[in-house]
């Protein structure tokens, strides 16, 4: 045994002495660069934390320290410096600002689907090519050919104004100009409005983009630039539509066309 016990040991001293060397020439080596995480809460750092607060991190369990804490290593101001920016802008510019709530989408006035364009059926007395205007349920019936109309919404005047009677086209323009009458004129001035005496055709006219002159008289159909309005009580005794509507009317209908208000 004590035969034994000499050759492990001389065995051994001769694998240290093989290996010493290259203990030794590794001591000159050039070491590779020390990289530390720039993510000061990586777990390896985390580790080195006494804080409260175990997370378990991929199967290891981590000391998490507090935001505050780890704050401090990002080089958070001093007290004072952060007092004195407090009484500048009033707040801490540390915090976050408070994100303010979405502000609400406005929604403009729609019209009611109902009064869009539509063919409906027509068993009134008015030839084809004949315009019929239902003041009470706020549509317009260009008369067709197999018992059929083409419905349009329409705004109507308001209450006083609403007029009934048969009348002819005499004229047709496209963006037409705006001439309020005086009484209009003196009417809207009571009530604190004051209308110009002439307005230029354009998307801003409120005849909008085409008109239909009845008669000798100072009404006419004629677009909008208020289509939320169709289907009301609304105008001083002239016949609205959209603008696409009154387009659409304008191209099917011409001077000397009947029109039956009722």
């Amino acid at each position: 045994m004590k035969h034994r016990f000499l050759v492990m040991t001389a065995a051994s001293l001769m694998g240290l002495a093989a290996a010493a060397p290259a203990q030794a020439n590794d001591r000159y080596r050039e070491r590779p660069p020390v990289v530390v995480s720039p993510d000061l809460s990586a777990p390896w750092v985390m580790q080195l934390g006494r804080q409260p607060g175990r997370v378990v991190n991929g199967g290891y369990a981590v000391q998490v320290q507090p935001a505050l804490q780890r704050s401090s290593l990002r080089g958070d101001p001093q007290p004072a410096r952060r007092a004195e920016r407090r009484s500048l802008f009033g707040q801490d510019p540390m915090r976050t600002a408070a994100v303010p709530a979405p502000r609400k989408k406005q929604i403009a006035p729609q019209m009611d689907p109902i009064y869009l364009p539509q063919h409906v059926e027509y068993s009134g007395p008015e030839k084809p090519g004949t315009i019929v205007i239902d003041t009470a349920s706020k549509f317009l019936y260009l008369v067709q050919p197999g018992g059929k109309a083409r419905r349009y919404g329409v705004g109507v005047g308001q209450e006083g104004m609403v007029w009934t009677g048969t009348q002819t086209i005499t004229r047709k323009a496209v963006w037409p100009d705006w001439r309020p009458p005086a009484e209009m004129i003196k009417r809207e001035r009571a009530k604190g409005r004051i209308l110009p005496v002439h307005m230029a055709g354009g998307p801003e006219n409120p005849l909008g983009a085409r008109a239909l002159y009845l008669g000798s008289t100072l009404y006419r159909i004629h677009g909008t630039n208020a289509p939320w309005t169709i289907g009301t009580n609304v105008s001083s005794g002239c016949i609205r539509l959209r603008n696409e509507d009154v387009v659409d009317l304008y191209e099917r209908v011409g001077v000397g066309t009947k029109v039956v208000v009722m």
